[in-house]
């Protein structure tokens, strides 16, 4: 194995797959380099020397700018390297025509549902509809959890602080996750639960709930009962009973929706986990399924990659859209569009946004992007979409569940524990992070740097991705970790 690895022919640089120490001679893959200092794994090492005000490539694209000059074999981070981007931009289409190969159909075992996807899960979920009713939906999880056993796969709140004192778009949002959520797939069962006085109540939300199959969901208006715990009770016990008759069946992988997130990420990321996904990602939209791409603010910088394998001119001015709306947001705020990596995500070895932003879009593969979503809109087109919403790991992994993901494949560096509202995968771009945290992850794409392929691990994800489909449980799952977060934009009342 190579001591470091220089991602594209054109780069600068080169990145460490083990700690290096100064002095070293190392092998990159295409010649040897004499080390000036200390590279830490994950860390960039100039292969030549850089002069002040250069644009260091990374990946093939550049990922900032040299604040000074950089000596050949010098560590490459935050003391010597400054992003380039800046607000939003004009950008012009230069079509590269991906076309989606044909990849052979796979199955899985799932719910096929009424109307709509089949559910990988069969699960019983109580959807507060305001903040204020929080403690109602956990009081009614605790004694409904008898309930669950044999096609009734769990019981979960989704506990927000929402709901009311939300105007305009911002409320609407609310609403469309909460109906979005509601008619998931993997929700066997919903029971509503509001209080009856906000803004967003039952009667608000239903709207937007579409066409729905009304047998698998309830509602609970709370002030309008006595005891709202034991009218939930009821409400619970007969969804449940209804959803004992659910049984897995055989379906297409064609009927799956899989969100793709990174978080945590290191120097690795881009180059073992975030591709590897991005080998599933091409299998899966061969065979006719459907993957979502998001976390906008660490497109920046790549955007470019992803605008010109857009399908045609029209999903190429939504993304333009959906590019500068985001940086229009942070503008707002008065905050640079590039306050990002996270502290974590620099000690891991990325530097800059371009940096994060060329090893992020690595999971969305090489096929034609074929949708652009708005936040809280679900995903109706197969193939790869792009979906509006921030980096936060949590809320970006909600609005991806809302958007009508299944399951989610997650790629970390530095590891993490959390889950969203369905089955979250989580991709360990290195090696001793999977082996020491052997209950946060799912899978170990780190073996690319022991010599297995991408073509190996692609594949090697993708039946794990259909036996997660199938009933397997994700660590987050085991440890019990559920959580909801709705992205908030506008002001409070």
């Amino acid at each position: 194995m190579n001591d470091m690895v220089r991602i594209a022919p054109q780069d600068m640089a080169a990145v460490a797959l083990r700690p290096l120490k100064a002095g070293e001679t190392v092998d990159w893959g295409g010649g040897k380099l004499t080390l000036r200092e200390d590279i830490p794994m994950g860390h960039k090492a100039a292969l030549r020397e850089i002069r002040k005000g250069e644009a260091v490539i990374k990946y093939g694209f550049p990922i900032g700018e040299a604040t000074e000059d950089i000596p050949e074999g010098a560590h490459i981070h935050t003391h010597n390297l400054h992003t380039l981007l800046s607000g939003g931009k004009e950008y012009e289409w230069h079509p590269t025509h991906p076309e989606t190969k044909k990849t052979a159909p796979a199955v899985f075992r799932g719910y096929p549902r009424a109307k709509g996807r089949p559910g990988i899960r069969n699960e019983l979920w109580i959807l507060p509809t305001v903040g204020c009713v929080n403690d109602v939906a956990k009081a009614l999880v605790q004694r409904a959890g008898k309930l669950a056993g044999g096609s009734v796969e769990g019981v979960y709140a989704f506990p927000h602080p929402y709901g009311c004192s939300q105007l305009g778009d911002d409320q609407n949002n609310t609403r469309k996750v909460l109906a979005n959520l509601a008619v998931h797939p993997n929700a066997g069962g919903v029971l509503i639960v509001g209080l009856g006085c906000e803004n967003s109540g039952i009667e608000q939300i239903k709207p937007y709930m579409g066409d729905y199959d009304t047998s698998r969901v309830r509602f609970l208006v709370c002030q309008e009962e006595e005891d709202e715990l034991e009218a939930g009770m009821k409400l619970l016990e007969e969804l449940a009973e209804r959803m004992r008759q659910d049984r897995r069946e055989e379906c297409s992988a064609d009927q799956l929706v899989i969100g793709l997130k990174c978080g945590g990420s290191d120097g690795l990321s881009g180059i073992t986990a975030n591709p590897t996904i991005g080998v599933f990602s091409d299998l899966l939209t061969g065979m006719g399924g459907t993957t979502i791409l998001t976390e906008v603010p660490e497109m920046f910088g790549a955007e470019t990659i992803l605008m010109n394998r857009c399908e045609n001119e029209e999903l190429f001015r939504k993304t333009v859209r959906l590019i500068n709306d985001f940086k229009g947001y942070f503008e707002s705020y008065h905050m640079p569009v590039y306050e990002n990596p996270s502290p974590g995500n620099k000690a891991g070895g990325i530097t800059t946004l371009e940096d994060k932003a060329l090893g992020c879009t690595q999971k969305s593969g090489s096929s034609a992007v074929r949708g652009v979503l708005a936040y809280g809109e679900k995903a109706e087109t197969a193939g790869l979409n792009l979906l509006s919403a921030p980096g936060n790991d949590l809320v970006a992994s909600t609005a991806l569940s809302v958007s009508g993901a299944q399951m989610i494949l997650f790629s970390t560096g530095r590891g993490t524990p959390f889950g969203c509202p369905v089955p979250t995968v989580k991709i360990a771009s290195n090696t001793p992070l999977a082996q020491r945290k052997k209950n946060w992850i799912d899978f170990d794409a780190g073996r690319l740097l022991a010599g297995r392929t991408l073509e190996e691990l692609g594949a090697e994800l993708m039946d794990k991705v259909l036996r997660t489909a199938s009933g397997e449980p994700t660590r987050n799952e085991e440890n019990g970790f559920h959580d909801l977060a709705i992205f908030k934009q506008g002001v409070t009342l």
